[in-house]
Formats: C-alpha cells, sequence, structure tokens
C-alpha cells in the first residue's frame, strides 16, 4: 500500500511555483516578466521594492508603464542620503507612481536597541535587522510576490542570481538579474531617465549614508556597501528576512 503523501506546506509550494516560473518565463525580457506578474501570475497580490538607488529608475520605469498603481514599498530606514530621498520623490513624480508605501522602523524597537542612533557603528548586522529586515517583512506580508532591481553582475555573491525566487511562502522577482551595466545605461539613454545624483560621485549602489562610500575604479558596483568588512548584504535578501516573513506575528 501507497503512503499517503502529506500535502505541500506554503514554503514547498512556493519553491515549486519559483522552479516552474523560472524555467518558463526566466528568459523573458524583463518588462514581460513584469507584464505576466502583474496581469496573471500573482494578479492582486504583487508589490516592487525599491531603495531609489543608483539604477532604481530602470525598473520603477518598467512598472509605470505595466501598471503606474502597483504598489511600490520604501523603507526609510532614518538614515538615507538626503538626495536618496529627493530622488525618491522625482522619480514618483516622473512615473506618475499611484502608491507609494514608505515603511519605518518600529519606534518601540529603535527605542530599545538603538536609543540614540549609534547602532551602525557597534553593530551594522543588528541595525540592518531593525532599520531594513523587519520593516521589510512588514511591507511584502500582504502579497505572494514582489518586485526588486537586483542583478548578477552587481556582486560575486549575485553571479547565479535566478529571477524568480522563493522566500518561505512568497516569491521574489528579479526581472533585470541577467541585465548588464551596458544595458541599464542603454535603457535610462533611450528613454532620457534621471539618475541619483550620488552616481556622479562614485556612489554605485547607495544604501544608508553612514555605511556607504564611493566604489574604488575596478571593484565591484557593491563594494561601498559596509565597505572594510565582510558583510555584503543588509539582510533583507537573506534567510533573516525569510524568518522575519513567516514569524506568526506578522
Amino acid at each position: 500500500m501507497l503512503a499517503k503523501q502529506r500535502p505541500l506546506d506554503q514554503a514547498e509550494e512556493a519553491a515549486t511555483e519559483a522552479a516552474a516560473l523560472e524555467a518558463s518565463q526566466g528568459y523573458l525580457e524583463p518588462i514581460e516578466i513584469i507584464e505576466r506578474a502583474a496581469a496573471h501570475d500573482f494578479a492582486g497580490a504583487l508589490a516592487a521594492v525599491s531603495s531609489f538607488g543608483a539604477d532604481s529608475a530602470v525598473l520603477l520605469h518598467m512598472i509605470s508603464k505595466v501598471d503606474p498603481s502597483l504598489p511600490v514599498a520604501f523603507l526609510d530606514t532614518g538614515k538615507h542620503f538626503g538626495e536618496t530621498l529627493d530622488y525618491r520623490d522625482a522619480l514618483v513624480a516622473d512615473f506618475a507612481l499611484r502608491d507609494i508605501r514608505i515603511i519605518s522602523p518600529e519606534e518601540n524597537a529603535l527605542a530599545r536597541v538603538d536609543p540614540d542612533g549609534t547602532l551602525h557603528a557597534r553593530d551594522t548586522n543588528a541595525c540592518c535587522d531593525v532599520r531594513k529586515v523587519e520593516p521589510m517583512a512588514r511591507a511584502v506580508a500582504p502579497f505572494r510576490a514582489w518586485l526588486t532591481g537586483r542583478k548578477r553582475f552587481q556582486a560575486a555573491t549575485r553571479k547565479n542570481l535566478a529571477v524568480y525566487e522563493p522566500v518561505g511562502p512568497r516569491i521574489r522577482i528579479n526581472p533585470l538579474a541577467r541585465w548588464t551595466t551596458a544595458d541599464l545605461a542603454e535603457y535610462m539613454r533611450r528613454h532620457a531617465l534621471r539618475q541619483n545624483p550620488l552616481v556622479a560621485y562614485g556612489y554605485l549602489s547607495i544604501g544608508c549614508f553612514p555605511c556607504t562610500q564611493p566604489v574604488k575604479p575596478g571593484e565591484d558596483a557593491r563594494s561601498g556597501r559596509w565597505a572594510g568588512q565582510a558583510k555584503t548584504e543588509c539582510g533583507i535578501h537573506l534567510s533573516g528576512l525569510e524568518q522575519s516573513l513567516t514569524d506568526a506575528s506578522l
């Protein structure tokens, strides 16, 4: 007698779905991936997350062409460059984006772990956890999937980046994963998109101002983030987010 198969849990279902989508659609052009996600695969349950950083205009412009009412979450860590906040507002106006959701850290959590705002100098991981990872989990919790602007060329840790990734019970979609710096530059020129002003000063990956510096010639785009440390990611793209996403309190 065959053993009764147990039902797939939500994480297993997401992993199976992500693999199927990667095989059937991972080769498509970015705007096609966005169109299918918004109109079919995750209709009504899709969002985007944007840092409004160095090349965020490309993904946001594509989103505006597909559906300018798609929710776009921005994590306001309280440590952004002023230029990033100004750039956010400018792009929202340029593209007539209609649902920008600004997500901030929990005030009680900040009061408990970073009352003087200097946690970044003592423990960058803990700072990212309270200012990025937990807010990110809240931002995407209402959705089945979300879009990001991550690319394979950005760092060695992203060289095998898939277009569709399971994250707990949800799916993260990276439409631009296969694009190069040349692809991005050509798209920016063709559509006359404004650039984050910090790029002109060598900031090729832009995060919070205490932990971001200009990139040195020959280094990858994310080398200016947490320079001199082993840290390469804030955590919103790592397992810590999955734990937050599957936390019963969300």
